[in-house]
């Protein structure tokens, strides 16, 4: 077959990808400024103002919204894979305090005295991790370069507007990513330069497997907890934590008039009229605001929830996935959602199959987690993918269904049979578009794109840029065919998978609109409708299958 693989090569991206893996490779720290020099001339699409001497906002924000609140007291991050990687080179990182950011599902821990050890689950979270530390930095230093004149500090907006040289908007959006104690990093802003270091411990690929092998091990206690030789057939969704439960569980239904009643501040600020607040997916948004409100909510759900089979997994290793089981047998149709209500549900409960479903990981962490489930399950009935992407031709909360999926990191360019078409989401879909045969392209990171290299897709029909898909077709296809996956060739699943599979994305971001894009704004109710219309062709599959399975 005729190659039909693009020039994916970027000179400057690639040089900045070099710099920072050689630095690295040093047995101690290594100062954030080596990188600084590669970053800046990357010509990074989500760092444009780089070599300005004008902050840009945008990207420091983007940046400090996926690092802790401490990082104003920080002056050293050391990455590893697990406590015991940390322990092995002198960090008692178990005792120190547990930190979350506010755009990224990645654990830090604080040892309360400027070091920050950050957990990794794959090289993603390098190629992720070291461009976002490297922009908070430059841009800290250019803000600390206009602010440090200042003999006494005045944090007022129209003294930031003059000194930093930004207009009132944008001195909001400083505040709003500088977090709750904003003063305080203002003050650590125009009092100091910042020189970070950066240490990476035993960032092998077999550091990551063995942290991969922590995570399954949890799933299996409650998979297979006699530990026999046979082993439940599976389905595996890779989504998110409150979808499929959502769906099958029944819960927001049954507490209709408790959810709504909590949520009136978020159905106001929606502008929903009254035929949208009593659907389904205004409920499941209810929830979520529930949950957050109510301390003891979450138990009583997972309570209600386990009624129908379904199971949250104790995720005691430091792949910050979680998992959740769903035992077909156990479903109760009259819990299930409308609209998956079909003939036959009630021979599930013949059903011998569980739902693996986890939160959708970052980069080749999905590569290393279902080679995992591949390896620790019975038969693999289906594998499921769904996920966040930019479009390059779409709008944010469109559907998009992909045939080609071309994964930066092996460089090869997979030919999908993907199960699912426009008909199976646009019955479900109310705001967005469905566009499907569309083509993917599976970024290294949301820094490691340039004007050039976007364009380069562009031209060859690629118009969707996401993190997982290419990792997860490199491990479906270790599941199905005898040898290691390829590298840098054109690969056609279509014939060798014959598991059934699909890949489904809804937009979250436009990245040729720059402002939308380091927004990095929550969907907020308006996401639901994408994201539920995914979460239900994807559970309908499933319960199809299972009851033809069945016979």
């Amino acid at each position: 077959m005729e190659r039909q693989k693009p020039d994916t090569s970027s000179n400057e991206i690639d040089l900045y990808i070099r710099t920072y893996y050689s630095l690295l490779r040093s047995t101690g720290e290594v100062r954030v400024r080596s990188f600084e020099e590669a970053h800046a001339f990357s010509n990074a699409s989500l760092h444009s103002g780089a070599r300005e001497a004008t902050p840009d906002v945008a990207a420091f924000g983007y940046a400090a919204a996926r690092l802790p609140d401490c990082m104003p007291r920080i002056e050293r991050i050391v990455l590893g894979q697990s406590d015991e990687t940390f322990a092995r080179f002198g960090y008692p990182v178990a005792a120190w305090t547990s930190l979350r950011t506010r755009g990224r599902r990645r654990l830090f821990r604080h040892d309360d005295h400027g070091t920050l050890a950050a957990y990794i689950a794959s090289a993603s979270d390098i190629d992720d991790l070291i461009p976002i530390v490297t922009a908070y930095q430059i841009e800290w230093n250019k803000m600390h370069a206009l602010l440090a004149g200042e003999q006494r500090p005045d944090f007022a907006t129209d003294r930031l507007v003059s000194a930093l040289g930004l207009p009132g908007s944008q001195i909001a959006r400083l505040r709003e990513a500088l977090g709750e104690d904003e003063a305080s990093a203002l003050h650590a802003i125009s009092s100091r330069r910042l020189d970070l270091r950066v240490r990476l411990l035993a960032g092998s690929f077999g550091e990551y497997q063995r942290a991969s092998q922590q995570w399954w091990r949890d799933i299996e206690r409650v998979y297979a907890p006699s530990g026999g030789a046979r082993r439940a057939p599976v389905y595996f969704v890779s989504s998110n934590t409150h979808a499929l439960v959502n769906l099958l569980g029944g819960y927001a239904p049954a507490h209709r008039e408790e959810l709504l009643s909590t949520a009136r501040e978020e159905i106001a600020a929606a502008n929903l009229d009254e035929s949208e607040i009593h659907n389904e997916n205004m409920l499941y948004y209810a929830l979520r605001t529930h949950l957050h409100r109510d301390a003891d909510a979450l138990e009583k759900v997972q309570a209600w929830d386990a009624e129908s089979g379904i199971v949250s997994i104790d995720n005691r290793a430091h792949v910050d996935v979680e998992a959740q089981l769903i035992d077909l047998s156990r479903l109760r149709p009259d819990r299930v959602d409308r609209r998956l209500q079909m003939p036959g549900l009630e021979k599930l409960a013949h059903s011998d199959a569980q739902i693996i479903n986890i939160d959708y990981p970052l980069g080749m962490a999905a590569y290393h987690l279902l080679s995992q489930v591949g390896q620790g399950t019975g038969e693999l009935l289906g594998i499921y993918v769904m996920g966040k992407a930019a479009t390059l031709n779409g709008q944010v909360g469109d559907v998009i269904i992909s045939r080609v999926v071309h994964d930066a990191h092996s460089q090869n360019t997979y030919l999908l049979r993907n199960t699912f078409a426009a008909d199976a989401i646009s019955p479900w879909l109310e705001y967005g578009t469905v566009l499907d045969n569309q083509k993917t392209v599976t970024v290294r990171g949301a820094f490691l794109q340039n004007p050039n290299y976007l364009g380069v897709f562009y031209r060859e029909g690629y118009t969707v840029l996401e993190m997982e898909a290419g990792p997860y077709m490199s491990a479906l296809y270790e599941l199905v065919d005898p040898r290691r996956h390829p590298n840098d060739q054109l690969v056609n699943l279509s014939e060798r998978a014959q598991v059934d599979y699909g890949v489904l994305h809804y937009a979250s971001d436009t990245p040729y609109s720059r402002r939308q894009w380091l927004l990095s704004k929550s969907l907020a109710y308006f996401g639901m409708d994408s994201t539920y219309a995914c979460a239900i062709a994807i559970t309908r599959r499933i319960l199809e299958n299972e009851i033809a399975r069945q016979g």
